[in-house]
Parts: C-alpha cells; structure tokens; sequence
C-alpha cells in the first residue's frame, strides 16, 4: 500500500445568505495506486459532504466540490507533509503594527 495526500475542497452554502466561503482538507489516503488513491478521496470527500441546521434555524451545506490534488507522499523521519509560499504585497502605511505600540 502506499499512501497520499489529498487536497478535498468543499463549498459552503447558507440558506438566505450569499457568501463565497470554500474549506480546504488535507487527507492523508492509502491505497494500492494513484487511480485507488484518487477514488478513495472521492468517497471520503463525498461521506464529509454534510447538511445541518445552525444556531440561526439556517440550513447550512458542505458540498464537495473537487479533489484538487493529489500526491505520493512517504513517511520517513523529517518528510514534508506540507508547504505553501504566502505571498504578501507591502503596505505602505499601515493603520497599526506591533512596530508602532507605545509602551
């Protein structure tokens, strides 16, 4: 067997409410092959899919909306698991920063 990381991507609904929200899950998957690895995250994005009433009476929706990645990935002493490159744009005068606290 051999494992992989899924990247699930779920789109959340909120009855009367537009928003654009989406969750991104990381999903560690095992199986025999890629093509194993990319089904078995199907079904294990599609079984997270949920609906529910919230605090406000509002039905709110996870919809499963795509794997968006999927790669072999080895367990060994020090393996990455994950890295993500933020990149910032430079403000050029910032309302607050901790630089700018008067003690």
């Amino acid at each position: 067997m051999k494992h992989y990381t899924a990247q699930i991507i779920y789109r959340i609904l909120c009855e009367g409410v537009f928003t654009e929200q989406y969750e991104e899950q990381w999903r560690l998957i095992v199986a025999t092959d890629e093509r194993n690895a990319l089904e078995e995250a199907r079904n294990i994005g599609a079984q997270d899919a949920q609906s529910f009433v919230d605090r406000h009476g509002r039905m709110m929706e996870w919809q499963m909306i795509a794997v968006k990645d999927l790669q072999p990935c080895e367990f060994h002493n020090g393996a990455l698991l994950f890295s993500t490159v933020i990149d910032m744009q430079t403000i050029a005068a910032p309302i607050w920063s901790s630089e700018t606290v008067v003690s």
